[in-house]
């Protein structure tokens, strides 16, 4: 079990994190982006799942400046709560969140002493995304179901450290052309797409899907041992 702490932005923000750490010297960090419902029990679970693979994890609070101790659950009410908030994240000026994961990313490689990687689902996998592509000291990115990713202005965007991709043919936020469309744009990118809906790595949702699941798990897994070592 990992526990929180707080990180200082460049800007001087604190923002809330929670961090796993692995028995013995970790082999090397990852950063945890989550969805738009918070640092939840489901985030915090990931993140203690790569602590047991001898990571250490840090998943900081990308809410926090616009509201603190977010931790939703998964129902219509909580889906409407979590998009508002990420429409008032969004909204921030200058870099606003970014900020924050710089500063998860900077605490993870201290910690570490060793090379981060970042993984993020659904809004966490734009903005692990839009990380690779714009942030310092990443050696390997992951987003899953990154909503966002496929617009124009994301598919230009390009990643600085190399990047696996997973994705759902039935996700109807992210539909398949727009797949396609990235995946042409960036032929550097290794893109996994499954027989599942937006969501089928969290076994809290409705759309979980413990196949797809498992194996984006075992190729995940194998690209950050070769990216991170």
């Amino acid at each position: 079990m990992g526990q929180f702490t707080s990180l200082t932005s460049a800007d001087g923000f604190t923002v809330s994190a929670y961090v796993a750490k692995p028995e013995g010297t970790p082999r090397a960090a990852i950063v945890v982006l989550q969805e738009i419902f918070g640092v939840n029990s489901h985030i915090r679970a990931v993140a203690d799942r790569f602590a047991a693979q001898g990571y250490l994890a840090v998943a900081p609070a990308t809410f926090d400046r616009t509201r603190t101790g977010v931790d939703l659950g998964y129902t219509e009410d909580d889906m409407k709560a979590g998009f508002e908030l990420k429409t008032a994240v969004d909204a921030l000026p200058g870099a606003g969140v970014l900020q924050d994961i710089q500063a998860a990313i900077d605490h993870a490689a201290e910690l570490s002493g060793g090379k981060v990687g970042i993984i993020g689902f659904c809004w966490g996998g734009l903005l692990t995304w839009k990380a690779a592509c714009l942030l310092k000291g990443l050696s390997a990115a992951v987003p899953y179901y990154g909503g966002g990713m496929t617009a124009e202005a994301e598919i230009a965007r390009q990643p600085q450290c190399p990047v696996m991709a997973h994705f759902g043919d039935r996700d109807h936020w992210i539909p398949m052309e727009g797949i396609e469309a990235f995946k042409q744009a960036h032929p550097e990118v290794a893109v996994h797409v499954y027989s599942a809906d937006h969501g089928f790595n969290c076994d809290q949702r409705g759309a979980y899907d413990e196949a797809a699941a498992k194996l984006a798990r075992e190729r995940t897994l194998a690209f950050l041992a070769d990216q991170l070592g």
